[in-house]
């Protein structure tokens, strides 16, 4: 087992060297130029172009890689070029506030699509499952920001019940936000739950649990659940990268102070090492997330053998 991680941690090295050169030439083709933006429109081509030689800009793309890399070895993730403050402190002030929304996004989808699953499956051709299904399938068909607004209205216009967007701390303004960031991958997950328990059902021993006369819901707590979940704990590993992903559009509906409206703030202004460090961050969670996901894969099922 301690063999097989520290092969999975080596493997992670390559790969996040591929999604640096990705991520670096990624930032480098979005259109606009950097220099221009920060320098304004009333500027000359010679303060323009001073810029730009300032920043490293006028210097051939493979230079400028190997400079960010030398400096990203060290730990330096370089200066926003908007703000003007190190990305690092920027990052932290950020960071935070993402993972609050995405670790609650996460538990409302694992709640409620591990249970509209299971039920579907359990009860599978009668009216709960259809109407599981049907639940579950206008999750996935509903936009994140239309849902997030469709929230605002009814529950802070209309009810009053909860704060319409921004985040200070208080457990009342991560409850519109993360359900709606959850919305959808609970959706996902109760098919994927579902899926995973008619398999398993399907399975011999299910039917000899059965045939010694155990009870059916000693046969679906016991037998089914346990191993149905093991698929369902892979796709919740890969669901909470795209969490990550999605609180995109739910930090800007919400206002929220996270990594993901600091993204589109970027973007805007062609802020190259605020991107290249965002990119390396959010590939960084997809690598780390599988690994974890690989080891509590053998925690629960000890028969899992990795050679």
């Amino acid at each position: 087992m301690l063999k097989y991680f520290f092969k999975r941690c080596m493997a992670i090295l390559p790969v996040l060297f591929v999604v640096s050169v990705l991520a670096f030439a990624f930032v480098h083709l979005l259109p606009g130029d950097p220099a221009r933006m920060m320098a304004g429109d009333d500027a000359d081509e010679a303060t323009i172009e001073m810029l730009r030689t300032e920043l490293g800009l006028d210097r051939p793309l493979p230079v400028q890689y190997l400079t960010y890399m030398g400096k990203l070895v060290r730990g330096d993730l370089g200066i926003s070029l908007r703000t003007n403050l190190t990305v690092f402190d920027e990052l932290k002030l950020r960071y935070l506030p993402t993972m609050y929304l995405a670790f609650a996004g996460m538990a409302w989808s694992v709640v409620i699509g591990i249970f509209f699953g299971a039920v579907a499956a359990i009860y599978s051709g009668k009216w709960q499952d259809y109407t599981a299904m049907m639940v579950s399938v206008s999750g996935i068909s509903v936009p994140q920001f239309w849902l997030g607004l469709l929230a605002i209205q009814l529950f802070s216009v209309h009810l009053g019940w909860l704060p319409v967007a921004g985040y200070t701390g208080k457990f009342s303004e991560l409850i519109l936000p993360s359900f709606t960031l959850g919305a959808t991958v609970a959706a996902i997950m109760a098919r994927f739950t579902l899926s995973a328990f008619l398999d398993v059902l399907g399975e011999e021993y299910i039917s000899t649990a059965r045939a010694k006369g155990v009870t059916e819901t000693l046969v679906m707590w016991k037998h089914a659940f346990r191993n149905a979940l093991i698929p369902v704990i892979t796709m919740v590993g890969l669901q909470f990268g795209f969490l990550l992903g999605g609180s995109v559009v739910v930090e800007t509906v919400f206002a929220w102070p996270g990594l993901g409206r600091y993204m589109i703030e970027a973007v805007a202004v062609r802020d190259y090492p605020v991107l290249q460090a965002l990119l390396l961050l959010y590939s960084f969670h997809f690598v780390f997330i599988n690994l974890v996901v690989d080891m509590v894969y053998a925690l629960i099922n000890p028969e899992i053998r990795y050679e």
